[in-house]
C-alpha cells in the first residue's frame, strides 16, 4: 500500500506500515473446496431441525453471543432491535466512510454524515425511522458522536487510494443445505485484491470502544466466509479502533482458517439445539452481561457484575 504522491502525517504513516507489504503469500487451491467440505459434514445433522420456511441466518454476532453465553443469545434473539444514538452512531459513521470512497474533492466529515444520514434517512428499514424521528437535539448529538469517529478516521487513515480497489460494507455470505443455514456479513473495509492463489487484500473491521478478544473472531468469521466465496483468503484482518485511531492487526494462515471453521459449526450446533423448547440454556457470566436483555434478573449476571464494580 503506497500513496500517491500525497503527504501523510506520522499516524497515517503508522497505518501504511502496518497494513502494506509487498508479501503475497500463497494458498492450497483446494482449501475453500476442503473448508466447504468440513463445514457440510458438520452441518448435515442439523438440516433436519431448521424450519425450510425459516432458513438460520448466522451472523458474526449471533456467534459471538451463543459463544459467549446461551441464556444471552436466546434473550436477544426474542427481542425486537431498536436503534439508540450509541448505536445509531457508528452506522452512521460507516455509511460516512463509505461514501468517501466515491466523493469527488476533499469533504469535510460533516459533509460527509450530512450525505450519510440523508441517505440513511430514506432506509426502508428501522434506523431511517429512527432518524426521522429524532428531535434537534438528538439529532445534534448524534451528528457530534459520529463527527468525532470519522475526523479520526480521516486523521489517523491514509488516505484512500484508488489503486487499493477500496470496498465498503461489502456482502460475503456462504449457503448450506439448500439455503436452509447461511453465513453471512459485511466488511466494513476492504482493500487490495487476490492474485490467483495468491492472498493480497486487507479486511478491516471498523470498531468504536475499547478491544475485545471477540474482535478477533469476527474477522475470523469474515475471512472464512471470504475464502469461501473466493477461494483465496484476506492476508491480513485488521481491527481499526476509530476512538484510538489505532490498527490491530493479525495475518491469515490456513490453521486460522480452520479454527474460525470449527468455531462456526460448533455455534450453529449450539443455536439449533436452543431451538429444542426442552432445552436449558446455560448461563455463562461475562463482560458482556452488561448488555444483556435479562441482566436484572440473572443470578449469575448480577453477581459478576457486582463483583466487577466491588472490584
Amino acid at each position: 500500500m503506497e500513496t500517491t504522491g500525497q503527504v501523510v502525517n506520522p499516524a497515517q504513516q503508522q497505518v501504511l506500515e502496518q497494513l502494506g507489504s509487498r508479501d503475497r503469500p500463497p494458498f492450497r487451491t483446494e482449501l475453500r473446496i476442503d473448508l466447504r467440505h468440513e463445514l457440510e459434514k458438520a452441518f448435515q445433522p442439523m438440516l433436519a431441525t431448521v424450519d425450510p420456511a425459516q432458513p438460520l441466518f448466522v451472523s458474526k454476532r449471533t456467534i459471538g453471543l451463543v459463544h459467549s453465553c446461551e441464556q444471552h443469545y436466546v434473550s436477544d434473539a426474542a427481542l425486537d432491535f431498536s436503534w439508540t444514538i450509541p448505536t445509531a452512531r457508528g452506522r452512521v459513521a460507516h455509511k460516512a466512510i463509505e461514501l468517501l470512497i466515491g466523493h469527488r474533492g476533499h469533504p469535510t466529515p460533516l459533509d460527509l454524515i450530512d450525505a450519510a444520514m440523508a441517505r440513511l434517512e430514506t432506509d426502508r428499514s428501522q434506523i431511517g425511522d429512527f432518524l426521522l424521528g429524532l428531535d434537534e437535539g438528538e439529532r445534534a448529538e448524534l451528528i457530534g458522536t459520529a463527527n468525532d469517529l470519522v475526523t479520526t478516521f480521516l486523521e489517523t487513515f491514509p488516505p484512500l487510494q484508488r489503486q487499493w480497489r477500496p470496498v465498503a460494507e461489502a456482502s460475503v455470505r456462504a449457503e448450506f443445505g439448500d439455503g436452509l443455514i447461511q453465513l453471512y456479513g459485511k466488511v466494513d473495509l476492504q482493500l487490495g485484491y487476490a492474485r490467483g492463489v495468491e492472498a493480497g487484500k486487507v479486511t478491516i473491521d471498523l470498531k468504536t470502544g475499547r478491544s475485545h478478544h471477540s474482535h478477533v473472531d469476527d474477522l475470523r468469521f469474515y475471512a472464512l466466509l471470504d475464502t469461501l466465496k473466493s477461494g483465496t483468503p484476506p492476508r491480513l484482518l485488521v481491527s481499526y479502533y476509530l476512538d484510538a485511531g489505532t490498527p490491530h492487526t493479525e495475518a491469515v494462515t490456513e490453521e486460522l482458517l480452520w479454527t474460525a471453521a470449527r468455531r462456526t459449526a460448533e455455534a450453529v450446533a449450539k443455536i439449533c439445539e436452543l431451538q429444542a423448547p426442552s432445552v436449558t440454556p446455560s448461563r455463562t457470566p461475562s463482560a458482556s452481561c452488561t448488555f444483556c436483555p435479562i441482566n436484572d434478573e440473572c443470578g449469575p449476571g448480577r453477581e459478576f457484575m457486582a463483583d466487577r464494580q466491588r472490584g
